[in-house]
């Protein structure tokens, strides 16, 4: 009976660790290539933000946090679940909050000139992880499935659930890299292509633009799908564009806020 329980509780944490996302590698990706898009002013006020360390340091540092009583209240900020048929700007707000305006509100945090250094450093751990998460298409999955944790699937076989899949299973399947090799591979973006990126400028058109896709894989993974390699090619091209997209407006953002000669294209920031 002890085995039972013990073997129980295993599988209801990993199903609360897999309503946050990307897994590890999405989140050090994407924070690794904003850094190196970071001006030489920006790098140096978050450095001095955060002690000396970096940013990829603290990128996933959110998911763990917010099973703990001090930052439980940020449990539902990581996502926007909106069920299917309801247009993303008609989905029902949780008073919790979501994760747009989780952006919205840690964004405005840092760039308060009253607010404290440790208000700020709180709030730049938090900006640096929901860029992420809000590319990650089953973030802003069915609110009836919980993103995607109850929507069967099986991977080469073996049972899984489609946000779990997305988090961490298909990154990881797609490249045997490193976050450093992820970034070397895919930060390649033209001028006109990372222009193009950041020309959508506001963190609904972010999480609207995620939906649309969201929209596509449920469309194409019904339940009880068994994912393989063709899978896997499908959608390794999508995973590889929102690593990118995440990293380049994290930059964006970060350097709007922090560099008074950069000159932003986000439209949110306030300079």
């Amino acid at each position: 009976m002890k085995l039972k329980n013990i073997f129980a509780s295993g599988i209801m944490m990993t199903t609360a660790l897999s309503s946050f996302g990307w897994g590890q590698k999405g989140h050090d990706t994407t924070v690794f290539i904003a850094e190196n898009h970071l001006t030489p002013i920006t790098a140096a006020v978050i450095e001095e933000l955060l002690d000396g360390k970096s940013m990829v340091y603290y990128a996933n540092w959110l998911d763990n946090a917010s099973h703990t009583p001090e930052y439980a209240y940020s449990k539902t900020w990581h996502y926007k679940n909106i069920d299917a048929d309801i247009p993303f700007d008609k989905a029902p707000l949780l008073e919790s909050g979501d994760i747009v305006r989780a952006i919205y509100d840690q964004v405005a945090i840092l760039e308060d000139a009253n607010a404290s250094k440790e208000q700020k450093q709180l709030a730049l751990k938090m900006v640096i992880h929901f860029l992420g998460d809000i590319h990650q298409p089953m973030h802003m999955g069915h609110a009836s499935d919980l993103g995607g944790n109850r929507w069967h699937v099986k991977y080469f076989g073996k049972d899984n659930n489609l946000h779990s899949v997305w988090d961490s299973s298909l990154p990881e399947s797609a490249h045997k890299w490193t976050y450093t090799e992820w970034q070397q591979q895919i930060d390649r973006a033209t001028p006109a292509e990372e222009e193009e990126i950041l020309s959508v400028t506001l963190p609904e058109k972010w999480g609207e633009e995620t939906y649309s896709i969201c929209t596509q894989v449920y469309d194409e993974t019904p339940q009880d799908t068994n994912i393989s390699y063709d899978y896997i090619a499908k959608w390794t091209p999508v995973i590889e564009q929102q690593f990118l997209k995440g990293g380049l407006r994290l930059a964006d953002v970060l350097n709007s806020i922090f560099d008074p000669y950069y000159q932003p294209k986000n439209t949110f920031v306030k300079k």
